[in-house]
Formats: structure tokens, sequence, C-alpha cells
């Protein structure tokens, strides 16, 4: 049987300065521990890529020519099930951003359950992570919604939404850093970090050349997409959400390529199904081999497409059972215009209905009492005010969905 030779794809290799780190006492750490905390380490240089030219061997390119064909047939048949073009199921894009919003932020290990982001929405949640989340939620809307403009501006709005959410970050947002970063347990020093960032007087030049980069339309967009989040990881130009802002910059390439018109695809979900693959491909691309990265985003994709169809397939049989339930109600009830908000919105009070539906407080109050007589939404709060009902079954589909993500 003849054995399958995988060639990789030479992508500039990082250099390397030396410094020297003095660590400072932190009221943490001992004397002793303080000490060997101190001395020469290498911060890295990332090679202009603005320029840069992939040559793909014909299987790889082949690969993720399959792999964005895969998203864009997604992006067709999310839209017709739960598209604008189906308004009794209404916009499914804010489900899928959520979705992938939940799972890049998994990667850190960020988890939260679907109830308690959907609460976290309404300001009702006392899960710091699902705030935290939410951020990345908001940081992905930016993100598509600059789409057509991806500039540096662009990126510092994206990470601005993540951290003025972050307790204690706020004077970072929206803002390159101005010290040391490195990726490792220490947070007293940079000495054996698995990488330390550029220093920080060479970030914003990264970033342009990373942006020119970007503009180019000269190559495959999911091989773009890969070696951009690579060199944006490599970079590290934030002082925090570098990995959240990286993974909604890739959602803002495919959406300004056209792979994605309408829709979001749970991306971050298949790099989620196997992390040690996908940080291990980020140091191959910073040893000089984009092979690794642009496998990574090929798979990653394909199972977003699958498990993204699955996943608005079940979302719809849910709103179907709804519909069902809901045969005995006037077809001019108010509760008739919130069925469609539901997939996006599963935990709802009369405030969401008043901001989002355009509801009066009476009409609000009427159309939650119509659907949780109908058997679609259950009210746990037990209070006669501030009441917060939710949609069981939607829920459940999006937390079993994260949950196979977690048993990979």
């Amino acid at each position: 049987m003849r054995s399958v030779v995988t060639l990789p794809v030479n992508v500039p290799e990082m250099g390397y300065e030396e410094h020297v780190w003095q660590a400072e006492p932190d009221g943490l750490h001992g004397r002793a521990r303080v000490a060997a905390a101190s001395g020469p380490y290498r911060s890295a240089v990332t090679p202009p890529i603005a320029q840069y030219v992939p040559v793909l061997p014909t299987d790889l390119a082949a690969d993720a020519e399959e792999a964005t064909a895969a998203l864009t047939r997604f992006d067709t048949y999310a839209r017709s099930v739960l598209g604008a073009d189906s308004p009794t199921l209404g916009p499914m894009s804010s489900i899928l951003l959520r979705t992938e919003s939940t799972s890049s932020s998994q990667i850190e290990n960020l988890t939260v359950g679907a109830r308690q982001l959907a609460l976290a929405e309404i300001d009702q949640s006392t899960s710091q992570n699902a705030t935290v989340v939410v951020a990345n939620v908001r940081a992905m809307e930016a993100a598509l919604d600059l789409s057509d403009r991806l500039d540096t501006d662009a990126i510092l709005v994206m990470q601005r939404e993540l951290l003025e959410a972050q307790t204690g970050w706020e004077e970072h947002a929206g803002r390159y850093r101005e010290g040391l970063v490195w990726v490792g347990s220490s947070g007293l020093s940079p000495l054996g970090a698995s990488h330390v960032a550029p220093q920080a007087e060479h970030v914003p030049a990264a970033m342009g050349d990373l942006v020119e980069f970007m503009r180019r339309d000269d190559m495959p967009v999911l091989v773009q997409a890969a070696i951009a989040h690579a060199q944006f990881e490599t970079i590290h130009p934030l002082a925090d959400g570098n990995g959240r802002t990286g993974r909604a910059i890739v959602q803002a390439l495919l959406r300004s390529k056209g792979v994605l018109a309408s829709t979001t695809a749970p991306v971050s979900a298949g790099l989620l199904r196997d992390t040690e693959g996908y940080f291990s491909a980020l140091r191959a691309f910073r040893e000089g081999d984009a092979r690794p990265i642009i496998e990574a985003f090929g798979n990653a994709s394909r199972f977003a497409a699958s498990s993204g169809a699955h996943l608005v397939d079940d979302l719809a049989a849910q709103v179907e059972w709804s519909r069902d339930r809901m045969s005995g109600v006037r077809r001019n009830a108010g509760a008739w215009k919130v069925l469609p908000h539901l997939v996006a919105h599963p935990v709802v009070n009369a405030t969401l209905l008043i901001e989002r539906v355009g509801m009066n407080g009476m009409g609000a109050q009427r159309a939650l009492g119509q659907l949780v007589d109908a058997g679609v939404l259950e009210e746990r709060t037990g209070m006669q005010r501030n009441r917060v009902y939710q949609h069981s079954g939607i829920i459940q589909v999006l937390d079993v969905y994260a949950q196979r993500l977690r048993r990979g």
C-alpha cells in the first residue's frame, strides 16, 4: 500500500529577541521564588506576511475548498430554515452567534449553561462567567457589523466589547497592550512560558501588516482566515481577550469574503473538539509550517457545517412543537409575535418583549400568560414581580449541543 506524504505549507518562521526579566515582589511569592523568576528570556518577533503567498499542496487545497463549500451550503440551509425568509421562526443568526461565542469562550474554560447565558442577556444572571460570555457575544456582533471594514480600529472595537464587561480590565479596553504578555502558567515571569509575544512597541506595525494581509483577495478564504488567525495569536496584541478576539476576526473574515453571507457558523465549536491539536497547530505555524492550522480550520469548518445543521433542525423542531401547543391561541394574539424571538432568547421577561418586540407592558404580560397557558414557557422565579420565563426545550437543545462538544 502506498504511503501518503503530507507536504508542509511553508510560512515565514517566527524570530526572537533576547531580553532580561526582572521579577517584582507581588506579595504572593517568597523571595526565593521571585529571584528564580528573574533572568534572560526570548520574546517573539513576527515576520511580515502582507505579501506572503501560501503554496498549497493539491490535497490541502482540495480539502480547504471542500470545507469552504460546506460552510456556504450551511449558510444557505440555515437561512432557509430559520432565516429572515421564514417570518414564523425569525432571524436565526442570533442563536448561532451565541453558540459560536459560547464555544469560543469554552476554549478558554469559560463554561456557562444556556440558561445562565440567556439570563445574563436580560441582566438577571448571578454568574460572572455568563457576563463574560455575553461580552464575547457582543464582540462577535461587533465583528460582523464591522466586517466590511476590517482594520485595526475595528479589531479594537471587538476587544473593547470583551473587556468592558470584565472587572479590573476596563482600562485596557479598546487599545493595544503597553506591556509584555505570554502564554504560560506563571503570572510572575515569562521564563518557561510556551509563547512570549512580541514586545509592545512592535505591536502596531505587526497589526498593520496583518490587516494588509487580510484585505487581499488572491487566496482561498479559509486558508487566509487560518493564517490570519494564527498570526494574530502570535502577535497577541491585547492585554486580554486575544483568543476570543482572534476567533471573532475569523467570523468577520468569512463574512467579508462572502463565505457566510447571513449566518454565523460555529467554527470555534469545531476547534473546541480538539483544543490540544489547535494549540499544537499554532505552535507549528510559529515554527514555519501553516499546514496544521489550515487543516484544523478545515476540520472545524466541516464540523461547524454538519453539527450546525443538526442544531438548526433541532431548534426548528422546538418551534414547530411550540406552534402545535399554541393551536388553540387566536392568530392575532401577542403570543405569536413572541414565538420567533424564543429561538434567540429562550429566557425572556416583559422588559425584553417591550424592548425587542415593541409591545407595551400590558401586551407583554398578556403574551407571556398565553405562552405559559399553552405550555410553551415556564415561569421559574415564583415571584409576583420581575418574573422570568423560559423555553425549556430550546435550552435543553443548546445544553446538549455544548455537552457533546465537551465530550469531543
